[in-house]
């Protein structure tokens, strides 16, 4: 197939484009590299591949055919999208009413990057896709929270009015290569404390928990999505929990880290549990984690080493 990837240059943007190719693809990558970062696709030398420079909140176009788009357009750490709100919005709704019309002029399927955020603060645990969620729309993550509710309502609109095929992972933290060191999420901040003996940096007392999905699983999940007929949305992440602290001790061990934990106060409308239900994923897609977290880290932490002798830092 030929295939359009919006935020092809970010993290799981450039992980989905080497599976694409790697299945027999063509891809075409599109980014306006706000987050994103061509080094994340200098490895390819692939003919099928094509990048190209570009804020999908304007008119996309796309010369020739177009059998699948894939949008994964936008800022998806709190330290981006607290700095890009605006961006952040637009390219949840502009962004996503693009991609989808591009689909839709196409004739091409279209499967929507949304998140576990659009279930908020949640107060049921593990979280199923049919939950509803508990967001706060005016505070300072709402940004996000509510950029993708309104692209998923905006994508299920495009489905039922206009018949275009779609689909829509919601995607739990993830974590593995290429994710920005500086990216504010918990693995990398870890990680880069860690190896620099820096303090760790725990928010509130640490017994609000996560759940961490390796990127090769991340991605092997929702490559089967767009191969499924599935037009709800779909949890794909990995269901074993693990409290912030728990997970800081665990950073330190596996890095040998000399680095101390200290405590800072909890951001607004930060989540207190987050866990996928992946009953659904297992059912329709045959789908399950495979990496171990202990596995992941270790692939993840010598990434980051080699970045650090390769930039000096």
């Amino acid at each position: 197939m030929r295939i359009v990837v919006t935020g092809g240059a970010g993290f799981l943007g450039s992980h989905l484009t080497d599976r694409l190719l790697l299945e027999g693809h063509e891809v075409i990558a599109i980014d306006n590299l706000i987050t994103g970062s061509t080094a994340n696709l200098e490895h390819i030398r692939d003919p099928r591949f094509t990048f190209i420079h570009y804020d999908v909140t304007n008119y996309l176009y796309v010369d020739g055919k177009v059998d699948f788009v894939f949008h994964f357009a936008s800022p998806a750490s709190p330290i981006d999208y607290l700095e890009l709100p605006i961006q952040t919005l637009k390219v949840g709704s502009l962004g996503t009413h693009k991609a989808l019309g591009l689909a839709k002029n196409k004739g091409a399927g279209f499967l929507l990057a949304s998140t576990s955020e659009v279930y908020g603060d949640p107060q049921i645990n593990p979280q199923p896709e049919e939950y509803w969620g508990n967001v706060n729309p005016v505070g300072p993550r709402g940004v996000y929270d509510e950029a993708k509710r309104f692209a998923e309502a905006m994508t299920m609109a495009y489905h039922t009015f206009h018949g275009v095929e779609t689909r829509i992972v919601r995607i739990f933290n993830t974590y593995g290569p290429r994710n920005r060191p500086n990216d504010g999420r918990v693995v990398p901040s870890f990680i880069n404390q860690a190896i620099r003996n820096q303090p760790i940096t725990v928010f509130g007392k640490g017994d609000q928990t996560r759940s961490f999905c390796y990127v090769s699983d991340l991605i092997d999940g929702i490559y089967k999505l767009m191969l499924s007929n599935e037009r709800m949305p779909v949890n794909i992440g990995n269901p074993h929990e693990m409290t912030i602290l728990e997970f800081a001790r665990l950073i330190i061990e596996l890095t040998g880290s000399r680095s101390e934990i200290i405590y800072k106060p909890l951001p607004q409308d930060d989540p207190t549990v987050r866990r996928p239900d992946i009953a659904k994923a297992r059912k329709l897609l045959g789908w399950e984690p495979k990496v171990d977290v202990r596995s992941g880290l270790t692939k993840t932490i010598e990434f980051y080493r080699k970045m650090m002798k390769v930039t000096g830092t």
